[in-house]
């Protein structure tokens, strides 16, 4: 399995996924399964059915987060030396050329993503096109609405 990129702080958000998972909710599902087990006839027990859905569900992703971090390739974005370039990790400042609107992104993994947060995936058709350009470069990106240029006013590392 290839390398899972992640930021030191994704890979703590799974990390506590992934402890609240094994400690509160798979100890909370397997006394739901026995108190249904306890109510008799399990052919017709809607509570029974829908805490092993559950619990398949919770070790499914144990399962994925667990692979996950063994696969995870941690990068700290404060301790990158990319001389300004964009990198996984980086903070970019960019102006939209067509409308003059400043955004911030993060570059972080897949499993990091937020756009409310300001983290875009590295896999994005924006993350690829800004990948490797300095401040002062034009990043043509090809979204799903149409071409846009995004002028990168500063790059950081944070």
């Amino acid at each position: 399995m290839s390398k899972v990129p992640l930021t030191v702080i994704g890979a703590q958000k799974l990390r506590d996924e992934l402890h609240r998972l094994k400690t509160v909710e798979r100890p909370a599902v397997i006394a739901a399964i026995a108190e249904a087990r306890s109510h008799g006839d399990l052919s017709e027990n809607a509570e029974y059915d829908a805490a092993k859905e559950r619990q398949g569900f919770i070790e499914g992703r144990i399962k994925d987060l667990e692979g996950k971090l063994a696969n995870a390739q941690i990068i700290d974005p404060r301790h990158l030396d990319a001389d300004g370039r964009v990198v996984f990790g980086a903070t970019v400042v960019l102006v939209d050329a067509e409308s003059g609107d400043e955004v911030r992104y993060q570059i972080v993994g897949d499993d990091e993503a937020d756009i409310k947060e300001g983290k875009i995936s590295v896999s994005s058709p924006i993350a690829r096109a800004l990948i490797g350009k300095y401040a002062g470069d034009v990043a043509d990106v090809h979204a799903p609405g149409g071409l846009r240029h995004y002028e990168i006013l500063d790059v950081h590392y944070i």
